[in-house]
């Protein structure tokens, strides 16, 4: 019957064109050629999206032009209008989700699983964890933990991973720590007096601090390890924490006028001055025990990387099996050794979370970090099981350098990228993988974070600079918006809707081997083959992983970020050219 249909209509159409003849004027369809026969004309070529018509009016080049934002940054960091400030961290934010680099999947919360005979463990919304006031009322003095797999960096100054940070709070202290409510209260200072001015700040430490060793820890010891994190020859990831502090990098102004007086001065006024204090990268280490190390000038994390290292905080290192296990035992020296009871932590070093949910219900584990994401759902009703309020953003990001981007202009690389992101399922992320009730992310600073003048930078999971549910509300449009701003950077597609042969996106997605990362990751790859973007998934053992991101060696990576203080700007300095926190090599 379609057969008869076709013949029909083509017969219609022949005699429609005979009875034209050759003496009618020709139509916008046909035009004479030289023989004076009248011919088809070719059918318009598809215009081109112009991708400089498509990015924020934000867009700057993320390679090139980048010193325009480490200039933001520097403004935010001098301005003393708290108003302006907050106006100025909205401008950055702007023109940091414009180079589309950074793809928020959704506002972090953080799980964890312990047994009901624990108490006294307690995190914060940076997911440090603090184990030294446990209690347990089964009778044992020893506490079972996995955070992870083998620690990159034990030193608090090189440290940058969440999992390191809770080594870090637990085997050593700075001036300020957190308790159990999140507010920060003295540690190693017993007070802190600052200047009229909010410049100067002097620190009175407690009366008869020690080291792991016994030795004296004084304010001579601040001195020395603030200037080592700050300094360019340490190369520490945090390092840019320390330039709010005059003389930064290389003459931190800061100096110790007695054993008991620490006393520092800023260039401009800083409202979250105690929560760097609490921070890793401020807590004191011992400069005869670094650089006893022989290699400490050019491997300045070397002298803690085995057992016996000396430390300041409640618990010190005493066994370190690699990639295999750690034990911290009671540090007697610490300020406030009388109110641990716990007398041993004994760490379990792994990512492999099956293994680690078997290893906490046989009962070889108190207190497990990680768990399998198939695991979730049935574990959401257990009194065992706590979901708790973080700061932070989970996203994936592109490295600005990728190969992926050769012959794009800056303009066109954005408009990919722009397009990866809309075509990436959230919702589905959040309520299948995540479960835990994460919110879809549209934004890089997350929800309810302060926004340093007394209000909240983003109230509403409405605000932000996209659509996170798109893709799931309207799929069709969806689809289309990221084909538009994929011919916008060269590439042409199919009668499929799907890049064509001529124009293939081939690209390679780096993870570490966690299976909620997994999951993520195999859920991004579905999305992108809507449209035909290849997308093959590496995974990494977690300390490869984290150093093969930081060098750039990636192409499209996993990542998140834990907010380290309660302010925008610690969510904005990280992406300065110089800071050992840009994964995304924005400005190199």
């Amino acid at each position: 019957m379609k057969k008869l249909l076709a013949l029909s209509l083509a017969l219609v159409m022949l005699f429609a064109l005979v009875a034209c003849g050759g003496g009618t004027k020709p139509t916008e369809a046909t035009q004479p050629d030289p023989a004076g026969q009248s011919v088809a004309e070719p059918a318009p070529a598809e215009e081109i999206p112009d991708a400089a018509e498509l990015v924020s009016k934000a867009f700057i080049d993320p390679l090139t032009e980048w010193s325009k934002y480490d200039d933001m940054i520097a403004r935010i960091k001098s301005e003393t209008d708290f108003a302006k400030r907050t106006e100025l961290m909205h401008e950055a934010e702007d023109v940091l989700m414009a180079t589309n680099c950074i793809i928020p999947i959704y506002y972090y919360n953080d799980i964890f699983m312990m047994k009901d005979y624990v108490d006294g463990v307690y995190s914060n919304a940076y997911g440090f964890k603090y184990f030294m006031y446990a209690t347990m009322s089964n009778g044992a003095d020893t506490l079972r933990i996995n955070l992870a797999s083998e620690p990159d960096y034990l030193d608090p100054a090189l440290n940058s991973s969440v999992d390191g940070a809770c080594l870090a709070v637990n085997s050593f202290s700075g001036l300020y720590a957190y308790d159990e409510t999140g507010a920060t209260v003295p540690a190693c200072a017993e007070s802190c007096a600052v200047s009229d001015d909010g410049l100067t700040y002097t620190v009175t430490l407690r009366d008869g601090l020690k080291w792991s060793d016994g030795s004296d820890l004084t304010a001579e010891d601040f001195v020395y390890s603030w200037k080592r994190a700050a300094a360019d020859e340490t190369a520490a990831d945090y390092a840019y924490m320390f330039d709010n502090i005059k003389g930064f990098p290389n003459d931190l102004a800061v100096s110790a006028p007695d054993a008991k007086t620490f006393v520092f001065e800023l260039s401009a006024p800083c409202a979250y001055m105690q929560d760097l204090m609490a921070f890793p990268a401020f807590y004191p280490v011992k400069q005869a025990a670094v650089e006893a190390y022989a290699d400490w000038q050019t491997s300045p994390g070397g002298w803690c990387q085995e057992a016996g290292f000396v430390s300041n905080g409640a618990y010190v290192c005493t066994g370190w099996n690699h990639d295999t296990s750690m034990t911290y035992e009671k540090n007697p020296y610490w300020y406030d050794a009388d109110k641990v009871t716990i007398e041993k932590l004994e760490f379990m070093l792994s990512a492999d979370d099956t293994a680690i949910y078997a290893a906490y219900n046989a009962g070889d584990l108190d207190f497990a970090d990680t768990l399998p994401t198939d695991e979730v759902a049935s574990l959401l009703d257990n009194p065992e099981f706590y979901i708790e309020d973080q700061l932070g953003t989970y996203y994936v990001c592109f490295n600005a350098k990728s190969k992926a981007f050769e012959g794009k202009t800056p303009e066109q690389a954005a408009c990919m990228r722009e397009a990866f992101s809309l075509l990436i399922d959230r919702d589905y992320i959040c309520e299948n993988i995540g479960q835990t009730g994460q919110v879809a992310a549209n934004a890089f600073i997350p929800l309810g974070m302060a926004d340093g003048n007394g209000g909240v930078f983003k109230a509403s999971a409405e605000e932000g600079y996209f659509d996170a549910y798109a893709i799931t509300n309207d799929y069709e449009a969806t689809l289309e918006r990221a084909r538009t701003l994929l011919k916008a950077a060269g590439y042409q597609f199919g009668e499929d809707g799907k890049l064509s042969a001529e124009t293939p996106i081939q690209l390679e997605y780096l993870t570490n081997t966690t299976s909620g990362h997994v999951a993520i990751a195999e859920s991004i790859q579905q999305d992108l083959a809507a449209v035909g973007i290849q997308l093959t998934i590496q995974q990494q053992d977690w300390n490869v992983f984290l150093e093969e991101r930081k060098n750039g060696n990636f192409d499209f990576a996993r990542n998140g970020w834990v907010a380290d203080f309660n302010d925008p700007i610690n969510m904005l300095e990280m992406w300065t050219t110089v800071s050992g926190n840009n994964d995304v090599q924005f400005g190199r």
